[in-house]
């Protein structure tokens, strides 16, 4: 059992990247590590049992859906709803089951996928970042304004987002007197350039799910944003640079 809403907006930030998911059903939670089709940006989520007010699941299976049909059926949930979803292993279907004035109960069809086991990135980062994630969404939009890329640069107390197109250009600055920047930790001077459509799209879903986000990079490595979740969950992303040539 679980809220309707939230669930709602958990798999709407796995869409951002991915269409069909396969997630890992186990006795300890659930759980995803996935790359996008494009092997730009990956994924890393994990719900944990104590995240929901029931939960059985005797052994480990893989279930895999269409993450755009599930969210079709959620479309229309309230914050005041349960959801309850069940793998009939034997229909090959989950059935959904939402709980709120009345009852209502649809069926999607399992997938039979089949995806290489993705393991987590091992990068030492030079510099740490703490925000408000809607701030970063904020901050991103402004930067889509002129450029479909965003340079983000650090040095010590320091954050700048740096956008540049063929109409204009943006700079934005948080330092540790910005409200939205709280914290910094810079080993190392960093300086990487992303594309700002797949980290605008990743902020924006989470910020629906995560007050807080952790941003970390290094020179010319991926970026990665961990957003922090209630009950121990896990939800992070990384996202490969673009190399610039000088």
């Amino acid at each position: 059992m679980e809220d309707a809403k939230l669930w709602k907006n958990l798999v709407s930030a796995i869409s951002t990247l991915i269409d069909e998911v396969g997630f890992n059903a186990t006795p300890d939670g659930i759980e995803l590590r996935a790359m996008d089709p494009s092997h730009v940006a990956m994924v890393d989520f994990y719900w944990p049992k104590i995240a929901f007010d029931e939960y059985e699941c005797d052994r480990t299976t893989k279930v895999a859906f269409n993450v755009k049909e599930m969210l079709k059926l959620l479309r229309r949930v309230k914050g005041d709803e349960d959801l309850e979803l069940t793998l009939d292993e034997k229909s090959g279907k989950i059935v959904i089951k939402i709980k709120g004035k009345y009852l209502r109960i649809f069926n999607i069809a399992i997938l039979d996928i089949t995806s290489e086991e993705v393991p987590t990135p091992k990068i030492s980062f030079n510099t740490k970042v703490k925000l408000t994630t809607e701030n970063l969404r904020e901050a991103f939009d402004d930067a889509s304004l002129v450029s479909d890329n965003i340079k983000l640069e650090s040095s010590p107390g320091k954050l700048t987002l740096r956008a540049s197109g063929d109409t204009g250009s943006a700079v934005i600055e948080m330092d540790k007197e910005s409200a939205a920047l709280l914290d910094i930790e810079v080993k190392e001077n960093s300086k990487s350039t992303f594309s700002l459509n797949y980290l605008f799209n990743i902020v924006r879903e989470a910020s629906s799910i995560s007050e807080i986000v952790t941003m970390e990079f290094s020179n010319n490595m991926p970026v990665r944003l961990d957003f922090e979740l209630l009950q121990q969950g896990k939800l992070s992303y990384y996202v490969a640079p673009r190399i610039e040539t000088e």
